[in-house]
Parts: structure tokens; C-alpha cells; sequence
């Protein structure tokens, strides 16, 4: 079944926290930057999906039925798409999300969205004017090379080469999309 929904990811360092062992804030997505994806979010992007007061899910790795935790805010500002929220530690996938976040296993967000509007730039990249926003989950495989989860305290190093790996992943498969759309 196809919903039309789409996802960005997005990697944090010293943006998104893990507080009290349950609460976390920071960005689930950065304005005028390129994903691996070449996606722009243009800065007002999300203020109408905002305005309607729709509550945002927290999903694990964008599973609506692995609802994590709750958001008790999302808003905008100069930078892009803040949110605060907490993880429910009564739910065992909760528990798990807190404990990978902690161990720096999971370090990133990724936004479940539908394009309202957009347009390409000189370059052929998507500039997201209006996105509909659904859902910001945590996820393995963020997508925004400018950002990353972490939790209070030293990183892994082990997390450093992880993220690298799945990066140099990223652009193998866009170097392969592009083959393929040449050849056809």
C-alpha cells in the first residue's frame, strides 16, 4: 500500500539529548542543507502542517506500530524543526530506544513527511517548500550528514566509524541510482 509518505533523516551531535534517561530534545531536521538524498528543507517548511495542531507520532524506524514515546513539542525556528519529548519507559521498545540512545548505538531522527510543495534549483536538487508532517521517529540509518543523536557524555568511537560506514553506503546507492537512470 502506498501512503505517498515520505522520510528524511537527519544525524545529531550535541542537538538532541538524552535527559533522566526518558527525555529528549533537539533537531529532527536543519533548513538549507542538502541531504544525501540532494532534498533541501526551505526554512517555513512545516509552519502549516504545525499550525493545525496535529500531535506528531514518535515511531521506532518509522513503524506506526511501534509507537516510543511522545513529543510534547515540535515547532520551527531559524535553524529548522526543534522537537522535546519523552520516551515511554513503560514500553519495552522504549526502554530499548533509551538504552541504544545511551550506548550510542542509535544516533539518529528521521521525519515521516508528504510533500505539499516544491520546486528544483539550478543544481536538480528538491527544495521542500510545504511538507506535511506525520511523524519523527529514531532510526538506525539517518540521512543528514550535518547532524547526529547523542546522549549526555563521550561518544563511542565505534560510532563515528558506523555512521561513516552508512554514509559511504548512501552514496554508493545514489552513484547507483544515477548509473541506472543513465542507462535506461
Amino acid at each position: 500500500m502506498d501512503t505517498g509518505l515520505e522520510h528524511k533523516f537527519a544525524r545529531f551531535g550535541e542537538t538532541l539529548d538524552l535527559q533522566d534517561g526518558a527525555v529528549i530534545e533537539g533537531y529532527a531536521s536543519l533548513f538549507d542543507q542538502s541531504d544525501q538524498g540532494g532534498d533541501i528543507v526551505e526554512k517555513g517548511a512545516y509552519a502549516a502542517s504545525l499550525a493545525e495542531g496535529k500531535g506528531i507520532k514518535m515511531l521506532w524506524q518509522h513503524d506506526p506500530a511501534q509507537p516510543i514515546g511522545i513529543w510534547e513539542e515540535v515547532r520551527e525556528d531559524a535553524r529548522g524543526l526543534w522537537v522535546k519529548g519523552r520516551l515511554l519507559l513503560d514500553v519495552a521498545r522504549g526502554r530499548e530506544a533509551a538504552a541504544l540512545i545511551g550506548a550510542g548505538a542509535i544516533d539518529g531522527l528521521s521525519i515521516g513527511y508528504r510533500t505539499v510543495r516544491a520546486k528544483k534549483n539550478d543544481r536538480g536538487q528538491r527544495l521542500l517548500q510545504e511538507l506535511e508532517l506525520w511523524e519523527v521517529s529514531l532510526v538506525t540509518f539517518p540521512m543528514l550528514p550535518s547532524a547526529r543523536v547523542s546522549a549526555k557524555g563521550d561518544e563511542l568511537p565505534e560510532a563515528e566509524a558506523l555512521r561513516e560506514l552508512a554514509a559511504a553506503f548512501e552514496d554508493a546507492r545514489q552513484e547507483l541510482r544515477c548509473v541506472g537512470r543513465a542507462e535506461a
